[in-house]
C-alpha cells in the first residue's frame, strides 16, 4: 500500500486526503490544529460559498491568475461534480444571487464536519503536529519533518493554505517548505482585501454600511475595470464589504498603476431622476440651510462628505441653490470618488495571491516537476480567483486532482 502524507488540514488537504485513501492508499494527515477545517468554518461569514453552479469556461473566467494551467484540474472535478459529492456526503446545497452555491442549513461547519466523516470513513489516521520541513533524497520525497518527528512516506501532497487568516494555521510554512525543496514562490500578496483610500475622508464614514450601491473601479482609463453592486462598509483605514472585496481582486500592479473607485450611491435613479428627487426635498425644506436639507436623502455620515464634494457652502438656503449647484450636488451623488491607497496587509485578506510557481508544477496531477512524489493542492499554488465561490472550486479541483495522481 502506497504511504501518502498530506501536510494541512483545510478544504484542499481533507478532499485530497480522502481522495487519496479512496483510491487505495494508506493516509496520513498532518494538521496543527486540533479539529481540521478551522478556515474553512469560518468562510463565507460562516456559511461557506463552496462553488459556483455554472460551465467550467466561467469558472476558468474568473481565475485572473493561474486559469491556462487550471483547465485540466476544473474539467477534472468541475462544479457539477463537486456539487453531487457533497451532497453525497449529506450537504444538502442551495444556489443563490450569481450562482453561489451554499449548504442549505448556511452552515460552513456542515461542509467542514462532511468532510471529516470522509476522511474517517476511508482510514485516513490523523496526527496533531506542525509540520517544518520534506525529507528529500535522490530527486524524491521521502518523508516529512515534523514536531513528533520524520514521517517516512512514498509521497507527499502539500494543502497547508496561504498566509491570510493566520489565526487559523494559515502562516505560510508551506511556501518555506515548498522552497527549501527548490520551488521558486513567486510573490505573496493579499486577494480578497478591505482597501487602504483616504483615510481622512472615510474615517469621517467610520462604521457605516451602504447597501444597494454600485461600485465601478478605474486604472486611469476612461472605462471601468471592473463594476459590481451590493454592500460597502465604511472603515478608519478605507473601505471594506462585499464590493470592495471583490474589487481589490481586480487591482493588480499598485505603484505602476492608479486605481479608484466610483461609487453610485443611488443606482436606481438616473440623473434626471435623482435631480427631481432632490427638487422636491428642496422645495420642502427650502427656508433652511443646505446642511439640512438632505436628511430624507442620504445617510447622516454622509451628509457633511456629500456637502464638501458638492462644493455648495453649507450655510446657503436652500431656495438659493442655484441649477449648477444642484448638477454638482447630482454628480457628487452619482459618482462619489475614493482614490486607492492599496491593499490592506495579507493577514487580513481573504485569499492570497501568489505562490508555488505554476510553470514548476504538472497541471494534469499537481505533482511536483523538480521532486517526485511531491504534489500540491489548493491555495499554495501561485493561482486565485475572484469571489462566488470560485476559489474553493480551485480548492476541490486540485485536491481531487492531487489525491487521485499520489495514490496511482
Amino acid at each position: 500500500m502506497k504511504k501518502i502524507i498530506v501536510v494541512g488540514g483545510g478544504a484542499a488537504g481533507l478532499l485530497a486526503a480522502g481522495v487519496a485513501a479512496e483510491h487505495g492508499a494508506g493516509v496520513t494527515l498532518i494538521e496543527q490544529n486540533d479539529i481540521p477545517g478551522k478556515k474553512l468554518r469560518i468562510t463565507g461569514k460562516g456559511r461557506c460559498n463552496l462553488t459556483n453552479d455554472c460551465p467550467v469556461s466561467e469558472v476558468i473566467a474568473n481565475i485572473p491568475s493561474g486559469s491556462s494551467f487550471l483547465h485540466s484540474a476544473v474539467n477534472g472535478f468541475p462544479p457539477g461534480e463537486v456539487m453531487a459529492f457533497f451532497e453525497s456526503l449529506g450537504v444538502p446545497l442551495k444556489t443563490e444571487r450569481g450562482n453561489r452555491v451554499f449548504p442549505k442549513s448556511d452552515k460552513a461547519s456542515d461542509v467542514a464536519d462532511a468532510l471529516r466523516r470522509f476522511i474517517k470513513r476511508h482510514g485516513v489516521a490523523f496526527k496533531k503536529s506542525k509540520a517544518s520541513g520534506l525529507a528529500v533524497s535522490g530527486g524524491r520525497v521521502v518523508g516529512v519533518k515534523t514536531s513528533l518527528g520524520v514521517f517516512d512516506c512514498d509521497a507527499v501532497i502539500l494543502a497547508t493554505g496561504g498566509m491570510s487568516y493566520p489565526a487559523t494555521g494559515s502562516s505560510g510554512d508551506g511556501y518555506a517548505m515548498a522552497a527549501e525543496a527548490g520551488h521558486t514562490i513567486t510573490p505573496l500578496r493579499g486577494s480578497l482585501v478591505p482597501l487602504a483610500a483616504e483615510p481622512a475622508l472615510c474615517a469621517r464614514m467610520q462604521g457605516l454600511t451602504l447597501k444597494n450601491v454600485r461600485l465601478s473601479v478605474y486604472d486611469g482609463g476612461a472605462k471601468p475595470v471592473y463594476e459590481d453592486f451590493g454592500e460597502l462598509l465604511f472603515t478608519h483605514f478605507g473601505i471594506s464589504g462585499p464590493t470592495a472585496l471583490s474589487a481589490s481582486a481586480h487591482m493588480r500592479g499598485f505603484g505602476v498603476k492608479k486605481y479608484h473607485i466610483l461609487i453610485d450611491l443611488k443606482p436606481a435613479l438616473d440623473e434626471a431622476k435623482l435631480d427631481a428627487r432632490i427638487l422636491r426635498d428642496f422645495q420642502k425644506f427650502s427656508n433652511r440651510d443646505f446642511s439640512n436639507a438632505l436628511g430624507e436623502l442620504l445617510n447622516a455620515k454622509m451628509i457633511p462628505v456629500i456637502i464638501d464634494k458638492s462644493g455648495i457652502p453649507p450655510g446657503t438656503k436652500v431656495h438659493s441653490v442655484t441649477r449648477e449647484q444642484r448638477k454638482g450636488l447630482v454628480r457628487s451623488i452619482k459618482s462619489f470618488r475614493i482614490d486607492v491607497d492599496g491593499p490592506r496587509p495579507i493577514d487580513e485578506a481573504i485569499i492570497t495571491s501568489g505562490g508555488v510557481e505554476l510553470r514548476e508544477i504538472n497541471p494534469k496531477t499537481m505533482e511536483s516537476k523538480l521532486v517526485r512524489g511531491l504534489f500540491f493542492a489548493g491555495e499554495i499554488i501561485d493561482a486565485d480567483a475572484y469571489t462566488g465561490g470560485f476559489n474553493l472550486q480551485i480548492a476541490w479541483s486540485t485536491a481531487q486532482a492531487a489525491g487521485k495522481a499520489a495514490a496511482i
